[in-house]
């Protein structure tokens, strides 16, 4: 059995006092949830959210999320993680939720350097440590998150092993795409617009301007619904379309990885057959050098696995927490 804390307790930490707003109703977590506020050190605010079950005789999972999203979004996620046993702490990037955003406009997906995103995680553990949040630690990344997790734990993320949805370890395009998406980028940014909008994206969050006939998130029109009262109530978490800055800086980190060896640490990856964001071929060839490491492709699934149908869903967390209970054996 790991040892947990009360909320109250955790209140006495001097890091974590700055109690920071969060909607318990909407993200339909756990009844214990709370979020704080935490700062990188380069003077970032960011947002930090912890469902620390009593119940977590298992460890807690670092749960980082995707572009886009926000910590309210993955409060069922977090029960069905309670339910085997973890607590969860997840965190608003940088540009993201209730973290300070990055530029004039706040529904741009932005950020100056890919490298920025492992300040915040550097704050999130920092965090943890101070919380004492109960061990082992696990880590779990979805598409953007997982990019910023699989760079993580290759420079040490202190967890015993890993599982990624959907990894954003390239991006998908066409050749054409391709083509023209690098030197594109490059001159925005050398030019100093890197902040304006990639061609062709809104300037509204998925969820509320993509009907759920069509979507590319999800099967299941309860989780998409799921999204869109959030979105709705939560004026002030979503985002939109990314930066071509973003984009620029998204392509080299997905380059400089896909040169570095895989970790020798547990890791279950799974991805969607229908996934419309994410190079499901620079996940093989990852995996595929990954020792102890597997891959596994659901059919007639889309990319946010964790709002799919409610049989790929329990079948992802099964999965997961068998990889988990293996490591810390």
């Amino acid at each position: 059995m790991t040892d947990t804390i009360s909320l109250d307790e955790m209140l006495q930490h001097p890091g974590l006092r700055d109690e920071a707003p969060f909607n318990s109703n909407v993200a339909e977590g756990p009844t214990d949830g709370a979020a704080y506020w935490i700062h990188a050190d380069d003077k970032v605010r960011l947002r930090v959210g912890l469902w620390n079950t009593r119940a977590a005789s298992n460890g807690t999972v670092l749960l980082f999320p995707g572009r886009s999203e926000y910590i309210e979004n993955y409060g069922r996620t977090a029960i069905d993680l309670e339910q085997l046993g973890y607590s969860t702490f997840a965190i608003d990037w940088r540009g993201h939720g209730l973290s300070d955003r990055l530029t004039d406009d706040p529904m741009i997906g932005h950020v100056s350097r890919f490298s920025d995103y492992q300040k915040d995680v550097a704050a999130m553990i920092k965090a943890a440590e101070e919380l004492a949040l109960p061990k082992p630690w696990y880590l779990i990344g979805h598409s953007m998150g997982a990019c910023v997790g699989l760079r993580s734990v290759i420079d040490g993320l202190p967890v015993s092993a890993c599982a990624f949805t959907s990894p954003m370890w390239d991006i998908k395009m066409s050749p054409l795409e391709r083509c023209a998406a690098w030197p594109l980028s490059w001159a925005a940014q050398a030019l100093g617009k890197g902040e304006i909008y990639v061609p062709g994206v809104k300037r509204q969050t998925y969820v509320l301007s993509s009907p759920f006939e069509g979507n590319k998130m999800t099967h299941d029109l309860d989780m998409y619904q799921y999204w869109v009262k959030q979105a709705q109530t939560l004026s002030d978490r979503p985002t939109a379309g990314p930066s071509m800055g973003w984009l620029h800086e998204a392509l080299k980190e997905c380059r400089s990885l896909s040169k570095v060896n895989s970790p020798n640490i547990p890791c279950i990856v799974f991805c969607a057959d229908k996934d419309e964001d994410i190079n499901v071929r620079a996940i093989a060839d990852r995996m595929a050098g990954w020792p102890n490491g597997r891959c596994e492709l659901f059919q007639n699934s889309k990319h946010e696995l964790f709002l799919e149908v409610p049989d790929i869903r329990q079948s992802v967390m099964t999965r997961i927490n068998e990889v988990f209970a293996n490591a810390s054996n």
